[in-house]
């Protein structure tokens, strides 16, 4: 294990080397330090370009292909950490002294026993769901194990609302940038609702619980789509390991645990993306956490946002052979079709992940000859994509590229690559929720009326 882990190390403090020594002219960081609000920014469609809080927590910088996390290079975290530390990292602020690494992983490790949930899950046709519809709803069921929030109870008091919305000013007016809204939630004197809202120690065990317990819901999928039954996870397996095996049901080789944990530090966190601004506008609400990271479930469900690595992995399959790799290159670009797994949003360089997954992806292979010929073809797609793209057009191989690839290589079928994207991005969500509410805003961006004024009711008969 020790040479595994020390020839990973090398491979990923190399591809650092290349990284920095690539985007080196680039220039420095932007959209850092304290914001004074109001800001002003350009807003496209869709909110593109809208700054709408600040966060501590992870950075994007796509013209040098950075990533980091609480000030954290990627490679940095790759070569010399574990998704435990890194998701602890995410929610704490700081990497974990050994005795509180020690006490959060036997909390998650506590936390990924969710028998009752499973017996529920396993009520519904999960054989005939999406894994992304039934991950949705085994997420839905452990908040119904671990809270009581549907309880009649337990539900919170209108009063406690000043408003349930801020329509009741004037959308016209002008955003002054003030540090609290004009109507807010009151914080209540029952420690009960003060506790079930506020609390840090409630909240972290809340998070705890999400992190462990999708990684626990996605096994259990797996093994129903493969008419088996779920499997409880194992002491001696990290947290990596044990997704492997309880989704597969065989031991992970050291090779296959380290790289499937290099692949939850990379998925972790990536700015306000799309399930993560809809968790966090949920969140806003002071709905709780797990509505919260149910959103962002059904937001990562969306063909716009998951599931390009499995476009990977089935044009890999349409090609066929190397041979025919560049006149399905060709055909594509003179229909000006999209090539998956590349090109990116942000990174108009090299994304660091896929930096990271490509020699992996590499390593991983000799241990897996029997996917040799497909590892060939995705070399030789990567090679004619960029003759193409690569230098006029800056687009590079992302994520997805090698992400599925590689899910390939460790025996995860191609329905399962994006939960395994919330597995990971789970602790992204719930460090930003958990950072957000501690100065909670709720999220209100306008709309623009492009609609009539003048119309003039007319009864049926008329119409």
């Amino acid at each position: 294990m020790k040479d595994v882990l020390e020839k990973i190390q090398e491979i990923i403090n190399n591809i650092a080397k290349e990284a920095y020594q690539d985007t080196k002219e680039e220039p420095p960081p932007q959209f850092g330090g304290k914001p004074k609000w109001p800001i002003k920014c350009t807003v496209g469609p869709g909110l593109e370009g809208a700054i709408a809080c600040e966060s501590k927590i992870g950075y994007v910088n796509g013209a040098k292909g950075w990533l980091v996390y609480r000030g954290y290079n990627i490679f940095d975290l790759c070569a010399n950490s574990t998704f435990e530390e890194v998701s602890y990292l995410l929610l704490h602020g700081d990497l974990p002294k050994q005795t509180e690494l020690d006490q959060y992983k036997k909390k998650l490790f506590e936390y990924s026993h969710l028998n009752k949930t499973l017996r529920q899950l396993m009520g519904f046709p999960v054989e005939e769901m999406s894994a992304m519809g039934a991950l949705r709803l085994g997420a839905d069921l452990m908040r119904q194990e671990l809270t009581s929030y549907d309880r009649v109870d337990d539900r919170p008091k209108t009063i406690d609302a000043i408003s349930s919305d801020e329509d009741s000013f004037a959308m016209e007016t002008p955003p002054k940038g003030a540090k609290h809204a004009t109507f807010e939630f009151k914080i209540h004197k029952s420690k009960q609702r003060r506790k079930r809202v506020f609390a840090r120690e409630t909240a972290l065990e809340s998070c705890y619980h999400l992190i462990a317990g999708v990684s626990t819901i996605i096994g259990a999928v797996s093994r129903i789509h493969h008419s088996s039954m779920p499997l409880e996870p194992r002491s001696d397996l990290s947290f990596a390991g044990n997704l492997l095996y309880m989704i597969t049901g065989k031991d992970p080789s050291p090779v296959e645990e380290k790289i499937m944990d290099i692949s939850l530090i990379l998925h972790a966190d990536h700015g306000m993306n799309a399930s993560t601004f809809s968790t966090m506008v949920v969140a806003s609400t002071l709905a709780d956490i797990y509505f919260a990271v149910g959103s962002g479930i059904a937001a990562l469900s969306g063909a716009l946002h998951g599931g390009a690595n499995e476009a990977v992995i089935n044009s890999l399959k349409e090609i066929g052979s190397v041979e025919n790799v560049k006149p399905w290159v060709e055909k594509r670009l003179s229909k000006k079709k999209k090539i998956s797994g590349f090109g990116h949003r942000v990174y108009k360089a090299y994304d660091p992940r896929a930096r990271v997954l490509g020699p992996l992806a590499d390593l991983l292979v000799k241990e897996k000859p029997e996917f040799t010929h497909l590892y060939q073809v995705a070399q030789e797609l990567e090679k004619t994509a960029m003759a193409a793209m690569g230098k006029e057009k800056k687009i590079f191989p992302n994520v997805d590229f090698y992400s599925g690839i590689i899910y390939t290589f460790l025996g995860i079928d191609d329905e399962l690559f994006t939960p395994l994207f919330a597995a990971s991005r789970v602790a992204g969500w719930t460090s930003r929720v958990f950072e957000y509410v501690e100065n909670n805003r709720i999220f209100r961006p306008r709309a623009v009326y492009v609609g009539d004024f003048d119309q003039t009711y007319k009864s049926i008969e008329k119409r």
